[in-house]
């Protein structure tokens, strides 16, 4: 399945059960491990699994199977692998205290390390 089909499924399933302030992250640039973070929020530990187990679902009902789902006992947190889209679905203060969406923002990208090292490397001549 095309990394952006995936992407739109996972959206569509976190947004049929409402899920809060959904965001895609592109890291492919940042990360081998995954092309897409798509993080979200949910209202309580209930929602939060309902949202996982829905993009489960759907992804299933496409015909994919989930690498990994880790976090459904605890409710804070949950994590769900597609290979190239990975879903974040957390409780408000959990998604505040990690801030994903920062940390990956902050990462440089590999043209942005290769041009730094590049500097440092004329700078010592």
């Amino acid at each position: 399945m095309q990394t952006d089909t995936l992407k739109s499924l996972v959206v569509e399933a976190l947004e049929e059960l409402k899920a809060r302030d959904v965001v895609e992250l592109d890291v492919a640039a940042l990360t081998s491990v995954t092309d897409v973070m798509v993080v979200a929020s949910g209202t309580s530990s209930r929602h939060v699994s309902a949202l996982a187990d829905n993009v489960v679902e759907k992804a299933k009902d496409a015909g994919l199977r989930p690498l990994g789902i880790e976090g459904q006992q605890g409710g804070e947190w949950v994590l769900v692998d597609l290979g190239d889209v990975i879903a974040h679905v957390m409780m408000p203060e959990t998604r505040q205290l990690y801030d994903l969406e920062r940390l990956w923002a902050d990462l440089p990208t590999d043209a942005q390390r290769s041009a730094e090292t590049t500097d440092r490397q004329e700078l010592r001549g």
